[in-house]
């Protein structure tokens, strides 16, 4: 491979990190009252033992200034019908949660209903990178709806994931029709 350019412009490099998919997630919870959140695409599981993900927010992100300052975080894996709620969480101004279902837990994680996955987390810690932080989450609680696709976002816009017929599905079809033309045979 031969590299085209070695230019890292932030436009650039904008549009190289654009090409690759990730989920989106909504990071919120309830402040003095406020529902508070944003829309994070940059986030990651970490580990098993202890449960952590981690987010990755801007420098200077006013949302984040407030949201760090809350005991609990709830961290809401977005489906794929949750284009909408992710536009609206990721708006620079207004409302965010105008439209937007959420459950809000005792201890202030708010939720969003109808995402594929709900994080009860607290923060564990902070590690600078760039002209970002990552964030590291300890995850308290948790609830997985298996059945909901994940939102993805590539290059500025909500894809829709191609479903692949189950392995098990198939392995079934080759060993019904290997009996049939051994029955066939004998």
């Amino acid at each position: 491979m031969t590299l085209m350019t070695t230019d890292t412009d932030p436009a650039t490099l904008r549009a190289a990190y654009a090409s690759f998919p990730t989920g989106v997630t909504a990071v919120c919870a309830e402040l003095e009252g406020e529902l508070v959140g944003m829309a994070a695409s940059s986030f990651t599981a970490v580990s098993l033992d202890p449960p952590l993900v981690s987010v990755c927010v801007m420098h200077g992100s006013r949302t984040w200034q407030r949201l760090q300052e809350a005991t609990r975080l709830g961290v809401s894996v977005l489906a794929a019908d949750q284009g909408a709620a992710c536009r609206a969480l990721g708006a620079k101004e207004g409302d965010r949660f105008v439209g937007v279902d959420t459950a809000v837990t005792p201890e202030g994680a708010v939720l969003v209903r109808g995402a594929g996955v709900w994080l009860d987390c607290e923060v564990q810690g902070h590690l600078p990178a760039g002209d970002h932080e990552i964030v590291l989450l300890r995850v308290l609680g948790l609830d997985v709806d298996t059945l909901r696709e994940p939102l993805v976002h590539l290059a500025g816009g909500f894809r829709d994931l191609t479903p692949r017929a189950p392995r098990r599905v198939e392995t079934l079809t080759a060993v019904a029709a290997a009996a049939a033309r051994e029955g066939a045979l004998s």
